[in-house]
């Protein structure tokens, strides 16, 4: 079933990078192709029989941009958070060695993500320029501020990148926490199994300036993320690893 589920995803996801491709090298912005890309996380979730509760805490301006920063748990929190962030137009920052796998690193660069080419700082000062690009043009970027996924479900330390990205940009940040995605995909498993992630979207916080104010609102986001993360008790066996998708409260969102 693992099988037919990867397949059925991988023949999918062919099929459709190709307009994507080629709509991409007319679409500078990457404003018309996304759409497309909205529909391609449809499929993966729908095969996957991955079924969202959205939670809204707050009003968000959808003709605005933001900086959605959410915990990491799984590969598949992308598709996740493009259903759930339907009305924006998302942005990640992806690295540039993603951009050599067939099809799916074309669409990467047809969708008109952000490329960071290495680690030197000159590389990330371009990375970082071209999301404030993005955020000026009325898209919004997503950061996983932890900067990798989390093996057992709980917040790592998170980085500094995003928040000097808002202070440049002066655009508010939104928390996002998300319940049950570790649970359907683990970390370094393909299989995608089915099941309910629930996706909380916070109030937007916004930028603060000077060094003392980013670490505050740093501060801000980890508690407003924190504050809807489930425990990494509820846990098969209590001790902290992959969550349940049923092991989160109930909630009173929209289904996607």
């Amino acid at each position: 079933m693992y099988t037919l589920k990867l397949a059925l995803i991988v023949i999918s996801s062919i099929f459709q990078s190709i307009p994507i491709i080629a709509l991409g090298l007319v679409d500078p912005y990457g404003k018309r192709v996304y759409p497309m890309f909205r529909f391609w996380s449809w499929c993966v979730l729908r095969t996957g029989g991955v079924e969202l509760r959205v939670r809204e805490t707050g009003q968000l301006d959808p003709r605005r941009a933001y900086i959605f920063m959410a915990n990491h748990q799984s590969n598949i929190d992308i598709p996740v958070l493009v259903r759930a962030l339907g009305p924006f137009q998302l942005r990640w920052m992806a690295k540039r060695e993603l951009l050599r796998l067939p099809f799916f690193g074309w669409a990467l660069w047809a969708s008109k993500h952000i490329i960071v080419k290495r680690a030197r700082s000159k590389d990330v000062a371009a990375a970082m320029a071209g999301a404030c690009d993005r955020l000026a043009r009325g898209m919004s970027v997503v950061v996983f501020p932890e900067g990798t996924r989390s093996t057992d479900g709980r917040l790592l330390p998170f980085k500094r990148g995003g928040f000097r990205m808002a202070e440049k940009a002066g655009v508010p940040i939104v928390p996002v926490t998300l319940n049950g995605s570790g649970a359907l995909m683990r970390r370094g498993d393909w299989r995608l199994r089915p099941g309910e992630v629930e996706v909380v979207i916070g109030e937007a916080i916004p930028p603060d300036d000077g060094d003392d104010r980013s670490r505050q609102q740093m501060r801000r986001v980890r508690e407003a993320i924190g504050s809807h993360l489930v425990p990494p008790a509820s846990a098969p066996g209590g001790s902290g690893g992959a969550w349940h998708a049923e092991g989160f409260p109930p909630a009173t969102g929209r289904e996607v």
